[in-house]
């Protein structure tokens, strides 16, 4: 078989799912066409897919002006418009998060963060808006299977440049800061869903390129250093490759089982049809599914929200990640009706919003309300929305708050505010319990005497322990339990 039709056979091979890539990809084609695209360059057979050497000028793709311009006086608004695009998946604006953190521009300086230009590099990387081909094209000799189209050409060169930047600001890191980078790349994904996983499978499944893409993909082969150039260019191979980004998400059987059971999680079928293929796809794979099964229960994203920190003097980062799905929005609603406001006022005290507790909306000013959204990075409307209820209880959650940790854990057990979720449920119960909060105890007697599957084993020495520490704590409900259980062992010994 010719070497051009074993790379159209892994192609296809990879590909065959991507039908719906290639139509969204057409349609940014015919976008993009309109800006002109003769910055990408021509190139006959055989010739290295992007001209002049590196002169990103002359190679990567157009960027409208709105994105690139000028916004030293508009800084935080056009930031949160690159964010909001970024996280619904946009591979351009992606990118240029990545240089706007990099601070390559001196208005950028203010903002300049390694570590969040390391995660949307990565993020454009795994975006498979990336390198879904438009079309293909045998173009013989040393060439072989090459995109036809200029849009291809441009976006492979963004991708190789992605992947030059990424590994050189990596490389620059501890191991904590990558991990961030690696945490906050996972919590991005997790808030897309079933796509979101799939994508997280395939960064820790060793049949896909360092990012998720096809393995024959030509810069997932010269990120691994095994190159890539084309000879008739002259070119030195990248025999280094660039091993700081490509081992940022190891290769995992186990952790890509995971994830494809996740994306199975939220209803997609395809991502059945993919976990299945996953399981034949090796002899040794399919013998993890109890053991997967019982991990996604216990999984939780890294954070609750996106971290709202920001560089010195800059703009917080901001939470695009907006819930999405009827069970969001059920039980967003329920936030009005169900949990009294008095836990948020409180929340927003624990944060040095307001000095006492509001008990209802209406004893927040306008101003206390601002202030809260600037600390989320949200936009100034003055308007407390459920979400931004939500979000304070989260953020005095994280910021140690036991109260609303025990009031985070009831929300997630009950659907309110956020859907259901008994693994993040029985964290926060644990984290308020840790700090000392009785009611959190006797939650957590709950758990272990009844037993959730996959997230707390039935074990009643232990429900024994949390309740006994909940009654000596002050809590009524256990300190009455408790009473009845020693009566009845003292029945029992008397008998």
């Amino acid at each position: 078989m010719a070497d051009g039709e074993r790379d159209h056979g892994r192609r296809s091979r990879f590909g065959a799912s991507r039908g719906p890539i290639a139509v969204v990809a057409v349609a940014g084609l015919l976008g993009l066409t309109a800006l002109g695209m003769a910055s990408c360059g021509d190139r006959g057979n055989g010739v290295r897919f992007w001209q002049g050497g590196d002169n990103a000028a002359t190679n990567s793709c157009p960027r409208p002006a709105s994105m690139t311009g000028s916004e030293f006086n508009a800084q935080e608004t056009g930031l949160r418009a690159l964010r909001r695009a970024a996280f619904q998946n946009d591979f351009f604006a992606q990118l240029e998060l990545g240089a706007r953190y990099s601070a390559v521009r001196a208005t950028d300086k203010n903002i300049e963060d390694p570590i969040e230009s390391a995660t949307w590099l990565a993020m454009a990387l795994a975006n498979d808006e990336g390198y879904a081909p438009i079309n293909r094209v045998n173009r013989g000799g040393w060439g072989g299977w090459r995109p036809l189209s200029r849009y291809d050409d441009c976006r492979a060169f963004e991708r190789h440049e992605a992947y030059r930047k990424l590994d050189r600001l990596l490389g620059s890191m501890t191991l904590d800061e990558q991990g961030a980078v690696r945490d906050r790349v996972i919590y991005i994904l997790s808030t897309q869903d079933a796509e979101g996983y799939r994508t997280l499978a395939r960064l820790h499944d060793s049949l896909y390129g360092p990012f998720g893409e096809p393995e024959d993909n030509r810069e997932a082969r010269e990120a691994w250093g095994r190159g890539n150039a084309d000879r008739g260019q002259g070119r030195e191979r990248n025999r280094r490759g660039y091993p700081a980004a490509t081992s940022l998400f190891q290769r995992n059987d186990v952790d890509a089982y995971l994830y494809n059971y996740l994306a199975v999680q939220t209803g997609d079928v395809g991502a059945y049809v993919l976990m299945r293929d996953f399981e034949r796809s090796a002899p040794s794979r399919a013998q993890y599914q109890r053991f997967v099964e019982v991990k996604a229960r216990q999984w939780t994203p890294p954070f609750e929200f996106y971290p709202n920190t920001a560089p010195q003097s800059g703009v917080p980062f901001s939470d695009e990640s907006r819930p999405r799905g009827d069970a969001y929005e059920y039980a967003l609603g329920r936030m009005a009706s169900e949990l009294p406001f008095i836990h948020v006022g409180r929340a927003l005290r624990y944060l040095g919003v307001t000095d006492t507790a509001a008990q209802r909306p209406e004893d927040l000013s306008k101003r206390q309300i601002e202030t809260l959204e600037a600390m989320l990075g949200h936009p100034m409307e003055g308007r407390l929305s459920y979400l931004e209820r939500v979000r304070a209880i989260q953020m005095a959650a994280v910021n140690g708050s036991s109260e609303a940790q025990l009031v985070l854990a009831v929300m997630y057990a009950e659907g309110i505010g956020l859907p259901a979720d008994y693994a993040r449920a029985f964290k926060w119960f644990e984290e308020a319990a840790r700090q000392g909060s009785p009611e959190a105890k006797f939650a957590m007697s709950s758990y272990f005497a009844l037993g959730v599957s996959g997230v707390a084993d039935q074990d009643k020495a232990q429900a024994v322990a949390f309740r006994i520490d909940s009654a000596l704590s002050g809590f009524g409900p256990s300190a009455s339990r408790l009473q009845a259980v020693l009566a009845q062992v003292s029945r029992s010994q008397r008998r």
